[in-house]
């Protein structure tokens, strides 16, 4: 198939203070989500100045991306548009319809199939397609969380961290791979979990670390308590591990996202590392993929496998995933949920 562009499509993130409080009402909308706990990732985000570092990551792939494309093909220009704030997907679809893009690859800046991940990334563009009239079609790009560009970064920036650890910080030390948690009932309609397990066995196979030296763990619930989510909580695991294993160092390998984001910063560099300077265990941090060169040049192979001009590369136990979801794909597990809205021209909004 031929395409036009290249769609960036993010979370999206508060530029300033004042876009706080809007960006959480907009994520959060329809969702059951106490004001408690909305005012704490206020506060999270204020911690930072109310700015999300995603907005620059974002920017910077943008820009690796836009360079390797030049160079290695297709030469496609690339447009970025969010979810939950500026530049929203509808304001970005418009101002491709006015340059004449009529197809394009939406690149999800998600590596892992759920409901949160992929199919509620699919139903925004559906819903901001509708919204400027239709005149595109859209084909996303599939996750890629086996994908050996994906898999290889990770590993060698791992790698740095664990080969370094003396024979004793090995025997008393954990590698913890985190990915953000989910509720259990839409765990259960997608293959998030066994996508998480896989590249984390990946990376760990690869760098050396023993299987009962490493763990999924997960982190950000933002549910009722009466909700269950995936497990274990990575602040409790340490707790545990420390508690009955003497843990005395954890490697925290972010695996579950792609950019050093508020989630990762906060999360994991704030309140995990302050957790283990209480209890005295060495904390180190592994950085995401960000605009890692080989990390672009998996993406840009995304687009050229679309393109019909590169192989469909995956590494370990699973195939690589599907180009387009079946329309029961990562349902959300809620009663009643809406389905995926049918607009012309999108196609499933591919995947």
């Amino acid at each position: 198939m031929s395409y036009d562009a290249v769609l960036l499509v993010s979370f999206g993130g508060p530029n300033g203070p004042a876009d706080v409080i809007p960006f959480l009402e907009n994520v959060l909308r329809g969702k059951n989500v106490p004001h408690e706990r909305i005012l704490e990732v206020a506060e999270h985000y204020n911690h930072f100045g109310g700015v999300s570092p995603i907005n620059q990551q974002n920017l910077g792939l943008k820009t690796a991306l836009e360079s390797h494309l030049q160079s290695a093909g297709p030469n496609l220009p690339i447009y970025w548009g969010n979810r939950n704030w500026h530049p929203l997907l509808a304001d970005t679809l418009r101002e491709m319809k006015a340059n004449g893009v009529q197809r394009c690859l939406a690149l999800m800046t998600s590596a892992f199939s759920c409901y949160s991940g992929c199919r509620q990334y699919r139903e925004d563009l559906a819903r901001a397609l509708e919204q400027v009239g239709g005149g595109l079609v859209i084909h996303k790009l599939r996750v890629f969380y086996n994908h050996p560009g994906f898999i290889q970064p990770i590993s060698r920036r791992t790698a740095e961290f664990y080969q370094s650890w003396a024979p004793e910080q090995r025997g008393n030390g954990r590698v913890l791979f985190c990915a953000h948690s989910i509720p259990n009932a839409m765990a259960a309609n997608s293959a998030y979990v066994a996508q998480l397990r896989e590249a984390s066995r990946l990376v760990a196979e690869q760098v050396g670390v023993p299987p009962t030296h490493w763990e999924l763990v997960y982190q950000s619930r933002s549910g009722p308590p009466s909700q269950p989510w995936l497990e274990p909580d990575i602040s409790e695991r340490i707790r545990q591990l420390h508690t009955n294993d003497q843990l005395q160092q954890v490697l925290v390998v972010p695996i579950g996202f792609v950019s050093d984001h508020l989630e990762v910063l906060y999360d994991l560099d704030t309140e995990a590392k302050t957790l283990c300077e209480e209890l005295g265990v060495g904390f180190q941090r592994v950085a995401t993929v960000g605009s890692d060169p080989e990390f672009v040049a998996a993406l840009g192979d995304l687009i050229r496998e679309r393109t019909n001009t590169a192989p469909r590369l995956a590494v370990g136990n699973l195939p690589a995933n599907h180009d387009f979801c079946p329309m029961d794909c990562c349902l959300s597990g809620r009663p009643g949920a809406a389905p995926l809205p049918t607009v012309a021209g999108v196609d499933q909004i591919g995947s």
